[in-house]
C-alpha cells in the first residue's frame, strides 16, 4: 500500500511507499501509526506544524516515481503519439529502443499489446521492473536487433514507435512489420536525425511521410488580484516526432 501526500501551502507532493516507515522530509517527520490510519481527504502534519492532504494515488503519481537511468521522452509528448495516431484497444505496438520502458509503459494503457524491443539487457531488466511496479501485464519484452528486419518476425502492426539514435535504419524494418494504415513515430532529440529519417522514408514504396511537430507545454501562473503570466520554467523543447504511415 502507498500514500500520496501534497503539502497544503506549497502544493509539493510525495508519495510514499513504505508505510511501516516513519516519514522524513524538510518539513518535519510524521509518524508511521498516522499514515496507517490515514485515508484520502484527511489532513495530517508534521510535528513541525506543517499540514499535508491525503490524495489518491493516481497512475500517474506512480508513473512519476518508475526507475530512469537515461533520459526518457517526457509526457507531453507521448500524449502528442497517442493523438496523432489513436491506437484503439485491440491494436498491437511495436516499441523499439526499450530504455527504462516509459514508452512502452504509457502506450499499453492504450493498445491490446505493446512488444518491446532493445539491444541492452540491463536496460530491459529495468523496463520489467518498472512494468511490474505500475501493475502493466500487456508488454512483450524482447532482445533483438530492430534493424534487422530479418530478426523482427512479426506482422500487421498497428503503431511502430522508434527511440533509437540511427531511426532511418529501422525503415525496411517497417515496411515489413506494419499493416496497410499502420503508423510510424520516431523520436529524434535533434534534426539531423530527422532529416535522414525523412530522406530514407522518401525512398520507401510503401511508407509515406506525413509530418514532424515539436509540442511545446507552457503553464501558467494564475492567482486571484494578480496579472495573469506564464511560469518561468516550462518545458519547450524535449525532442522532434516524426509520423509517417504504411500505404501499400
Amino acid at each position: 500500500m502507498s500514500l500520496l501526500l501534497r503539502q497544503i501551502d506549497k502544493g509539493r507532493s510525495f508519495l510514499i511507499r513504505d508505510l511501516d516507515k516513519d516519514f522524513h522530509s524538510q518539513y518535519g517527520m510524521i509518524r508511521k501509526e498516522q499514515l496507517k490510519k490515514a485515508k484520502p481527504g484527511d489532513i495530517i502534519s508534521t510535528q513541525l506544524g506543517k499540514s499535508f492532504l491525503v490524495e489518491p494515488i493516481t497512475f500517474k503519481d506512480l508513473f512519476n516515481k518508475i526507475e530512469r537511468r537515461a533520459q526518457i521522452i517526457p509526457i507531453k509528448d507521448y500524449a502528442t503519439i497517442i493523438a496523432n495516431t489513436m491506437p484503439s484497444k485491440n491494436s498491437i505496438c511495436l516499441d523499439a529502443g526499450t530504455g527504462s520502458g516509459a514508452l512502452a509503459c504509457f502506450i499499453a494503457r492504450f493498445v491490446r499489446l505493446v512488444i518491446s524491443y532493445d539491444l541492452r539487457e540491463d536496460h530491459q531488466k529495468i523496463a520489467v521492473k518498472n512494468a511490474d511496479y505500475l501493475d502493466i501485464k500487456n508488454i512483450e519484452f524482447r532482445i533483438g536487433n530492430i534493424f534487422n528486419p530479418e530478426e523482427i518476425d512479426l506482422h500487421d502492426i498497428d503503431l511502430f514507435t522508434l527511440d533509437v539514435t540511427t531511426p532511418w535504419d529501422a525503415i525496411k524494418t517497417a515496411e515489413k512489420v506494419l499493416k496497410t494504415g499502420g503508423f510510424l513515430v520516431s523520436y529524434s532529440p535533434n534534426l539531423t536525425q530527422i532529416v535522414r529519417t525523412v530522406n530514407a522514408i522518401e525512398k520507401s514504396e510503401s511508407i509515406r511521410y506525413i509530418k514532424v511537430v515539436e509540442t511545446i507545454e507552457r503553464e501558467w501562473d494564475v492567482k486571484e488580484d494578480r496579472i495573469l503570466r506564464p511560469k518561468l520554467r516550462e518545458i519547450a523543447h524535449s525532442g522532434f516526432l516524426l509520423f509517417a504511415k504504411k500505404i501499400a
